[in-house]
């Protein structure tokens, strides 16, 4: 299946902000077929939204490397994707997320998928709840692998903090207890607002140039 990327503008040197989501989804840019590696359905519904593209996903059982670092999990992540793929001739993706306490020096980073299986979104908060620095990092990595195998990987973060209960009911995973500073929501109850300038928007948004570059 083919796939149409739409995008606005990168950022400007200077520090000029970029458009919103939504106009990001306003120019088309080109048509290009993208293999998401991912099972996941609502990262493939924010991955399509934010994007503005049609995304063939694969569903494959990769390895999860063990490290803090979501960008470091990701571009391994799509190196072994590409090999199991038989080396595609078109860009693989592959997206690794977490949230970042500061008063967890890093964790749960990577791990936090773990975190919320084991424990839950209740579990993090009362493990927090001693802590006094309530400061966290949402960070994305989206890591693509392009046809001959070069694997690039781009960051977007949005520093924020973390709630003193889940609130909100869109979303997912850790969405109901992270507020943006740029908000005094959390990203359940911001809803579709939250593409407009999240952590995962922020990756895709710097990987738009390698993601139309095959």
């Amino acid at each position: 299946m083919g796939c149409r990327l739409h995008a606005g503008h990168a950022t400007r040197a200077g520090g000029a902000k970029e458009p919103s989501t939504r106009s990001f989804a306003t120019r088309k840019l080109c048509s290009v077929k993208i293999l998401f590696v991912t099972s996941n359905q609502d990262k493939l519904r924010e991955a399509r939204e934010i994007l503005g593209a049609e995304i063939e996903t694969v569903d494959l059982d990769l390895p999860e490397p063990q490290a803090l670092s979501v960008a470091e999990v990701a571009a391994e992540k799509a190196r072994t994707a590409y090999r199991a793929l038989g080396e595609p001739s078109h860009p693989v993706l592959v997206e690794d997320s977490g949230i970042v306490f500061d008063a967890w020096n890093g964790l749960p980073g990577a791990l936090t998928k773990w975190f919320l299986r084991s424990v839950g979104n209740e579990g993090l908060l009362e493990m927090l709840a001693a802590a006094e620095v309530r400061s966290a990092r949402a960070v994305c990595a989206v890591a693509v692998a392009d046809p001959g195998g070069k694997v690039r990987a781009f960051v977007g973060e949005v520093q924020g903090e973390v709630a003193d209960t889940p609130r909100g009911t869109s979303g997912f995973g850790w969405d109901p207890i992270f507020i943006p500073e740029w908000s005094s929501e959390t990203y359940a109850e911001l809803g579709p607002r939250k593409h407009e300038d999240s952590h995962r928007a922020r990756a895709f948004k710097a990987a738009r140039t390698a993601l139309h570059a095959g």
